[in-house]
């Protein structure tokens, strides 16, 4: 191989152990047996929801996760994998959650493991991860119940005064 074939890996290697490093939360997926529509879908709900995936080979990702310092994801680099990831902090659930309802679709995918905020999580934690509910959904449950009382509060007053007009109109 040539040195300037070998440069340009080296590039390639770098460039991503830098986005590994600088994310929140990743997950090794085999992909295999999806439709290029299906990858094209997958991707596009990827990339709306500021999740990245990549396909690269395992060799190469093995030398990112080391000069990331990422340890311990070495054997989920086998055979064909992607690696969904993301930089948002305010939603490291997002790539599980997305991730979980394909491989729940379309059972060629597979979750091999993944990392969360530095941590080594297996695919049984990032199933769970998967069911708690994003940013937007946590924080509409939060509106609804600081307004229950309110509303509560409002339906009593309501009644009360259909009540006195009830009594009035007698």
């Amino acid at each position: 191989m040539s040195k300037a074939a070998i440069a340009e890996k080296e590039k390639l290697v770098d460039a991503f152990a830098e986005e590994l490093k600088a994310a929140k939360a990743i997950l090794v997926i085999n992909y295999l047996g999806l439709t290029v529509e299906e990858v094209t879908n997958m991707r596009k709900e990827l990339r709306d929801n500021d999740v990245k995936m990549k396909v690269i080979k395992n060799t190469y990702l093995r030398r990112a996760a080391a000069k990331a310092g990422i340890e311990g994801l070495d054997d989920t680099f086998v055979g064909p994998t992607a690696v969904i990831y993301t930089d948002n902090a305010d939603d490291i659930t997002e790539p599980a959650r997305i991730v979980s309802k394909y491989e729940d679709d379309f059972d060629v995918i597979e979750i091999k493991g993944g990392m969360l905020e530095g941590k080594l999580t297996s695919k049984d934690e990032i199933k769970e991860l998967a069911s708690i509910p994003g940013r937007e959904g946590l924080l509409s449950m939060l509106v609804s119940v600081l307004q229950a009382p309110v509303r509560d509060f409002a339906y009593a007053v309501k009644a009360v005064a259909e009540s006195k007009d009830e009594e009035s109109a007698e």
